[in-house]
């Protein structure tokens, strides 16, 4: 792993933390803007987001869920559903 790529794991989980905790102020716009920021450094660096980062981000508008608040969680058939306040749902296998 190259050091460039170490700086750029480090600055997603910057950005990640920071999402997080902006979402949990009330502050969505800014959550929104990390969450972008953090996927512009994966693409500049060829990397995939972290699968608690994706996980918890919508990927049409970018918002960072908070469930409850602005997603909505359900289990069906051994799949985790996930819809965003957009409408947008997301599937996720669990086992």
């Amino acid at each position: 792993m190259g050091s460039s790529e170490t700086i750029a794991r480090e600055r997603i989980e910057v950005l990640h933390e920071r999402a997080a905790a902006a979402a949990r102020e009330g502050n969505h716009d800014r959550a929104r803007e990390y969450v972008r920021r953090a996927r512009r450094v994966a693409e500049r660096n060829r990397l995939s987001l972290p699968k608690k980062f994706d996980r918890f981000t919508c990927d049409a508008c970018d918002a960072y869920f908070i469930p409850g608040k602005n997603a909505r969680i359900r289990t069906q058939d051994g799949h985790v559903v996930v819809t965003c306040d957009c409408g947008a749902q997301a599937r996720y296998r669990y086992d």
